[in-house]
């Protein structure tokens, strides 16, 4: 079994090296970290923070997003401080489209009213479909479809 120091250390070291991922099996435990792709973390940015609060030791920081090319950093947050957010209410796969073959639920400078469906979360093989919360338009989708999603984690940005 992996202690709590063991899995961090482990943790910030796929991070730290940048590499794919690390599989590992101690007494029939079987565990699999997977590391950022290089293109989604910019160089010298750091992917786990050194220590991890003793209150809340699986809690990991969010990282704030950088203000756009010759915006101030005041401005970026009056821009986030207008947006509602949707976050997905469960760890899963983000779609969005019901299918395949089918046209995206929403896509950015869409329309939409509180209660449409976005997206779906699937789950353990169940299908949960995502409502906005606002009426409003899509400023931004930030999952790329099919990509794994946390709990807690930014979907949709909708201004109001």
């Amino acid at each position: 079994m992996f202690n709590f120091d063991e899995l961090c250390q482990l943790i910030r070291v796929v991070s730290e090296s940048r590499i794919a991922g690390v599989e590992l099996e101690r007494d029939g435990v079987r565990l699999r970290i997977d590391g950022v792709p290089v293109a989604a973390a910019p160089a010298g940015t750091p992917l786990l923070p050194p220590t991890l609060g003793a209150s809340h030791p699986a809690a990991l920081p969010s990282a704030a997003p950088s203000p756009a090319v010759g915006q101030s950093t005041e401005e970026s947050e009056l821009d986030e401080a207008s947006l509602a957010f949707v976050t997905s209410p469960i760890v899963g796969t983000f779609y969005r489209a019901p299918n395949p073959d089918a046209e995206p639920y929403v896509k950015v400078g869409d329309r939409v009213e509180k209660g449409q469906v976005l997206c779906i979360v699937e789950a353990m093989k169940l299908m949960n479909e995502i409502e906005s919360d606002v009426s409003g338009t899509i400023v931004k989708i930030f999952p790329e479809n099919g990509q794994p999603v946390e709990f807690g984690e930014r979907l949709f940005a909708i201004r109001p």
